[in-house]
């Protein structure tokens, strides 16, 4: 459920992931990248967002 909110919020999916302090950083970067670039940038930072929650699923599996 957390990769489908990436695709429509990626900075609430990074808190939701567990790391609120980077969800922070992000949507500052993301809200003003999505309106001056159209939205181009947006792909980015679902990627950004399904890397950082695949990789807490890693380090979970592995404890």
């Amino acid at each position: 459920m957390n990769y489908l909110l990436a695709i429509l919020l990626p900075p609430l999916s990074i808190v939701f992931a567990g790391r609120p302090f980077l969800g922070v950083i992000i949507f500052f970067i993301w809200l003003p990248a999505l309106f001056f670039s159209g939205g181009l940038t947006h792909p980015m930072f679902v990627l950004l967002a399904w890397f950082i929650i695949f990789q807490g699923r890693e380090s979970r599996a592995r404890d």
